[in-house]
């Protein structure tokens, strides 16, 4: 120990009496460290830590097999059960103690005006007590609390929502929330450390699941619909079972609860398809996360990233050391000479990178904190809020610890070994010029500068191909113009309007919207594009034989296709006279068309949609054909599309969606809409959204995915960029007297400025060859999350070389030039 001190001291001296390098070494191992902790830490959270409660590892989620066949309505995310399927589970199963279900939701605090919406849950009876999560205040629920028609029976608080809402009172129980104009009473506050078992999402107000109706229009709750895919559903495995036993019970009963749950309104063939679909059982210990479905790829691409940028950090340090270690060469013979071993010695120099690594690595520390926070706020909208529990654990201590080793290790043994592996008796011969830069130990130096130009370029092409991917994707052709575009969604709800009530306010607000925010244009529709929402249908032509086309429908009013700028190819928009009373009428896009009516023009036609059994088929006269628009997102090809109008909706909901057109700020459009809404009823809720943020939010990977890679790559190559330079420097200054005497001799400066290029020029070209090689096989990892180009893309790979290439060889110019421009009597003055 009184060694290992020592060493330390020592270490410690060499790095104060070298402050540039000290620097730079420090900076760059915090960088690449720091982004690496930064990232294991989102990998941690979203994939790996184990949920908040009791036990995780026997908790399991039920879930459907893929290819599954059902039709319905999808009202949360995740989202996978009807009630009747909970119920029939419940009596079937042999396999856990008890099963779980919740809804996922959004309640709005303001009853009227503009909303301000939290994230909330519907949440079976045993929900808190299954998982073993007690309350800090007051209570959870029991299966008392969860009984049909319990109407507003409570309302238990996120500990988050507890502080930030009612300013963490401890008498809390005394008061309400008032969740979509309904007020609950609250029993209980849950701890800290939960947030739910939704990786991404934190809860903020549970209420049970008897509680729907109340927010339900009467006859439609959900608990009472067969084909209300509404829940998501976990349970806690017996003593004994394991998942895969589980699995397996779960797929045998699953003809059973098919029967048992079949929807009456399924056609013969449709039912077929839904007898058919099986469950499937997965370990629930790390809770359920749409957030990892997007991002686990993208998460662990980064880490790989991150990666290289610390092994081309270590390659440089390695050099640097390696350089320092030619100085220092008669000082260790010396050392050598009166009886240091070298295993002594070898000690000695890595407490020099062992205090590096300790001071990147805790420097890196501060750093991805920093970075993860900001990963996640990146990721944040005010319509999408992510949580991501950051608390440093076992794993993320585990994995730093086992960073700042790995680190020290290769940037610090190699030039170690190099430096205790010479001769004394040589060294002192050389007189101080020592062996260090001979061929053996530049050719050290020279691989490590191909390793990192090698890497670099990995990096770069994936920047590039990234980059290029989202170019692609900001130049697709939505098929409308969504600048300028603001979408104004109502409630009414709390207006509690009748249907005919309904179709008059709507006419009402569409015009005094229009009115008093002086939109060019406007129109009404029942989901944005690119919003996530979808609603699909089977239809085809009528006369045909029966072939199935999956359409995506969508309503809408007259004077939407103006405002949203979708251009008709030919026949007419909706307009009043297309009502309840007359014929069904749409409008279809160009690919359904191309797909129903091939080489016809649409407008006249009639087709088919599928109604459920018992009910008739519809059939709709084509009236209008408009260019072909993107549904879900800007990365689809462009899908079959069906516009019926809002006015043949015999069953409108309580609420409406209207797009305007407008150039005004977006604080005065706001204002004037709120006050043309509460001119005609105070009662009604609005929100607002932008689209075209809603379209940027939609590409939130996509911009990730860009913005951390250009940086990583910017990173790496500068690096790079600096360890060729001072590879090229040194062999400038260690050739010093070999290149005086070329000069004597004859040699002009031309030759010797291209002397030092080619040799900078042949590490380059080493590299970049390598590098493509790597580039392209490394690129296949990223080919689905690229769009427009191929992983193998040639512009990106010879950008991403060109570059490389340029900067490199400019960085090489200066010692090149020093060079051409030494006297060659100073260099021989020096012999």
């Amino acid at each position: 120990m009184g060694q290992f001190w020592a060493d330390l001291r020592f270490g410690a001296r060499q790095l104060r009496l070298n402050p540039l390098f000290t620097l730079v070494a420090v900076l760059s191992l915090a960088l690449g460290i720091g982004a690496n902790i930064a990232i294991f830490q989102l990998i941690d959270a979203i994939r790996i830590r184990n949920l908040p409660v009791a036990y995780p590892e026997e908790l399991a989620y039920l879930d459907w097999a893929k290819g599954s066949s059902r039709g319905g309505n999808w009202s949360t995310r995740s989202a996978n059960f009807t009630s009747q399927q909970l119920d029939a589970l419940r009596r079937e199963q042999q396999t856990f103690s008890e099963i779980i279900a919740w809804s996922a939701s959004s309640f709005n605090l303001n009853p009227q005006g503009k909303g301000r919406y939290i994230d909330g849950q519907f949440v079976s009876g045993n929900f808190f007590q299954v998982l073993q999560v007690p309350a800090m205040i007051g209570r959870t629920f029991t299966s008392q609390d969860d009984q049909p028609g319990c109407g507003a029976a409570g309302a238990v608080l996120g500990y988050s929502f507890w502080q930030s809402e009612f300013g963490a009172d401890p008498s809390v129980l005394n008061r309400t929330v008032n969740l979509d104009g309904h007020t609950f009473p609250i029993v209980g506050v849950t701890g800290p450390q939960f947030f739910g078992v939704e990786i991404g999402n934190r809860f903020e107000v549970a209420i049970p699941l008897c509680s729907d109706p109340l927010f339900a229009e009467p006859g439609k709750a959900r608990a009472l619909n067969p084909m209300a895919w509404w829940l998501s559903l976990m349970g806690r495995l017996k003593p004994g079972w394991t998942i895969a036993r589980a699995h397996a019970q779960i797929q045998a009963i699953s003809p059973a609860v098919m029967r048992e749950t079949l929807p009456p309104a399924y056609r013969p063939d449709s039912a077929k398809r839904f007898l058919a679909n099986k469950l499937t059982v997965t370990a629930g210990a790390t809770g359920v996360s749409g957030l990892r479905q997007q991002y686990q790829d993208p998460l662990w691409i980064l880490l790989a990233t991150t990666g290289l940028v610390l092994l081309i950090a270590c390659a440089n340090l390695a050099n640097l050391l390696l350089a320092r270690a030619s100085v220092r060469e008669r000082e260790i013979a010396v050392r050598q000479a009166i009886g240091a071993s070298r295993g002594r010695l070898i000690a000695q120099l890595l407490s020099e990178s062992m205090l590096l690594a300790v001071i990147g690595t805790a420097l890196g520390m501060v750093l991805a904190a920093v970075l993860s926070r900001g990963l996640v706020a990146f990721l944040t909208t005010d319509s999408n809020k992510i949580f991501v529990g950051l608390a440093i654990d076992w794993r993320i201590l585990g994995f730093t610890a086992g960073i700042a080793m790995l680190t020290c290790v290769l940037f610090g043994l190699v030039p170690a070994l190099r430096a205790t592996r010479v001769a004394p008796a040589a060294v002192m011969r050389a007189s101080g010029r020592g062996l260090t830069g001979g061929r053996e130990k530049f050719s050290m130096r020279r691989a490590l500068v191909v390793a990192q130009v090698a890497m670099s370029l990995v990096l770069l092409a994936g920047a590039l191909l990234f980059v290029r991917s989202l170019q692609k994707l900001l130049a697709v052709d939505p098929g409308f113009r969504p600048e300028g575009i603001v979408a104004v969604s109502l409630d009414y709800r709390n207006a509690h309007y009748t249907k005919e009530q309904n179709y008059q306010a709507q006419l009402q607000l569409l015009a005094k919207l229009r009115e008093r925010t002086g939109a060019s244009a406007a129109g009404q529709v029942d989901m944005t594009p690119v919003s996530g929402s979808g609603w699909n249908e089977d239809t085809w032509a009528d006369g045909a034989t029966r072939a199935h086309l999956n359409t995506m429908f969508n309503r809408c009013g007259p004077g939407y296709f103006d405002a949203m700028g979708t251009a008709f190819v030919a026949g007419r928009d909706f307009n009043e006279h297309d009502d309840l009373t007359a014929p069904k009428v749409a409008v279809v896009n160009e690919e359904f068309a191309r797909k129903t009516f091939p080489g016809k023009n649409p407008v006249g036609l009639t087709f088919r949609r599928e109604e459920r059994a018992g009910t008739p088929d519809s059939v709709f006269q084509v009236i209008g054909l408009v260019r072909n628009t993107k549904y879900y997102e800007l990365r689809e090809d462009f899908k079959p599309i069906v516009f019926v109008p809002e006015t043949q909706d015999a069953d409108p909901g309580p609420g409406a969606n209207f797009v305007l057109r407008t150039n005004a700020p977006l604080g005065e459009f706001y204002r004037h809409a709120e006050q043309a809404v509460a001119e005609v009823n105070p009662l009604i809720g609005v929100n607002f959204t932008v689209l075209t943020a809603q379209i940027q939010e939609s590409l939130m990977r996509d911009r990730l995915m860009a913005a951390l890679a250009s940086a990583f790559g910017f990173l790496a190559g500068s690096l790079a960029v600096l360890g060729l330079y001072g590879v090229i420097a040194y062999m400038v200054a260690r050739r010093r007297n070999e290149i005086g005497v070329r000069m004597a001799l004859g040699a002009s400066r031309g030759s010797v400025f291209g002397l030092v290029l080619r040799e900078a020029a042949m590490l380059l070209a080493i590299g970049l060859v390598i590098g493509t090689g790597f580039a392209i096989w490394a690129g296949q990892a990223a080919a689905s999350m690229v769009y427009g180009i191929t992983s193998r893309d040639p512009v990106t790979l010879g950008g991403a070389v060109t570059l490389l290439a340029l900067v490199a060889l400019f960085a090489s110019y200066g010692p090149a030039w020093k060079a051409s421009r030494l006297q060659p009597m100073d260099a021989l003055r020096d012999e």
